[in-house]
């Protein structure tokens, strides 16, 4: 098993001296600020210069609960930055002084490591070598599975659990936004849990339940984050109009797509929905292989980092909810309690995605919490609040996977409880 991954690992460093002549984007000393937002007119002065994507990137985009949004701003631009929030009188806290000082530092030694872990963040290549691996070493039980192909022509690869027929069906999506790294490594350690976990409880989480798993969703963009651009977060696909180039994906999904101002229509935004609904060959592929397999699942879940929420239905609105609200919400108080008992404190909170946090359409999730009717759909946003953000320290990956851990057993044991699985 180690030679194949250490196959990969030899071909991940050949491919990064390949591209030693395009070398990767910097971010010295560009800062993330946490900004207070009063009133519509300071949200429309930093929605407005969030538009010169070169310059002001969103980490995390304004939700009226907290009154807060997270920005990253190029250092070119901070005393005009600074004077438009004096003028606005927006309050800002300083969250990463320099993201290049916290990409350095997330870059564990590059000697490889004997054997596949969770200590270090992972290329695609060596992903899927370990997942090579871990369907060779468990035949029996486990089995690949394709969704499709990415614009790039990469393979977007997953892995089915099964350890008996007649099991409800649980669906993880992950890496669907390229930067979250912290999603395809807590995927990877999930998918070794049920495979070799002694526990009792994730025993019975692993065989009584068929787990349909995507490590890598995006596998043009999770690339391009490793090999040129770290902070990226769409797809790879070219704009026929515009130089931009990508969407995200997780607006391209044809449930109340871009209504409500739930996604942006300037292919240079980082939530841009696309010129239609199923624009990207990702979403496509991924809408069509759910559609064929519908029967077979129970529950959706998508990986996301961060902010540490448990998201579920609606996007779209924030005074419509499902009308089996009160059990999703049941059942993320399960989730976000288990979590919170553990040693780390961690804190989660759980509600629809437009009232807890902000109006977001054509999302996976909803659409198949909509269109294919499975009721139980859940969007997790991963650690932290903003101090790292998207740059979270390979410490705390397995801290993150063992918070994982509690919160689905308590997920599946509640949603069971009340008749979803």
């Amino acid at each position: 098993m180690r030679i194949l991954w250490l196959l990969a690992t030899l071909v991940a460093l050949s491919s990064a001296g390949i591209l030693k002549d395009a070398p990767k984007e910097r971010y010295d000393n560009f800062r993330v600020y946490k900004l207070t937002i009063k009133n519509k007119i300071q949200l429309a002065a930093i929605e407005k210069i969030s538009e010169l994507t070169k310059k002001y990137n969103i980490w995390k985009e304004y939700d009226e609960r907290s009154q807060q949004m997270d920005i990253m701003v190029n250092p070119e631009e901070l005393k005009h930055f600074q004077e438009l929030l004096n003028l606005n009188n927006i309050t800002s806290e300083l969250m990463i002084e320099n993201v290049q000082a916290r990409i350095d530092e997330e870059q564990v030694t590059a000697t490889a490591d004997s054997t596949f872990g969770w200590t270090k963040y992972y290329e695609l290549e060596e992903i899927e070598a370990w997942l090579d691996e871990i369907l060779a070493a468990y035949p029996l039980v486990t089995e690949e599975f394709i969704v499709g192909q990415s614009y790039e022509g990469r393979t977007i690869r997953g892995i089915k659990i099964s350890h008996k027929t007649g099991n409800k069906g649980i669906f993880i999506e992950s890496n669907i936004h390229a930067r979250e790294w912290i999603t395809s490594a807590s995927a990877t350690w999930f998918i070794n849990q049920l495979l070799t976990s002694e526990d009792p409880d994730v025993r019975n989480l692993a065989e009584n339940y068929d787990w349909h798993i995507v490590p890598v969703f995006n596998v043009d963009g999770f690339e391009y984050s490793h090999r040129k651009d770290r902070m990226w977060r769409k797809t790879r696909q070219p704009h026929s109009t515009n130089a931009c180039i990508g969407v995200d994906a997780n607006r391209n999904f044809d449930s109340h797509w871009l209504e409500n101002s739930g996604a942006s229509s300037n292919p240079c935004s980082e939530t841009f929905a696309g010129d239609n609904p199923l624009s990207e060959p990702e979403a496509k592929a991924l809408a069509e292989y759910l559609e064929e397999i519908h029967e077979k699942i129970d529950v959706y879940i998508s990986f996301h980092s961060y902010g540490q929420y448990l998201l579920s239905p609606y996007g779209h609105s924030k005074t419509e909810f499902p009308p089996n609200y009160d059990d999703i919400l049941t059942i993320g108080k399960a989730f976000a309690d288990a979590i919170e008992a553990l040693p780390y404190g961690t804190s989660y909170l759980y509600g629809s995605t437009a009232d807890v946090l902000y109006v977001a359409t054509g999302t996976s999730v909803d659409w198949v919490f909509n269109e294919l009717d499975k009721k139980i759909g859940y969007t997790i946003e991963y650690r932290d609040k903003g101090k790292y953000g998207f740059i979270l320290p390979p410490v705390q990956i397995i801290p993150n996977c063992e918070e994982l851990m509690v919160g689905m057993l308590a997920l599946v044991e509640k949603t069971k409880e009340l008749g979803y699985l």
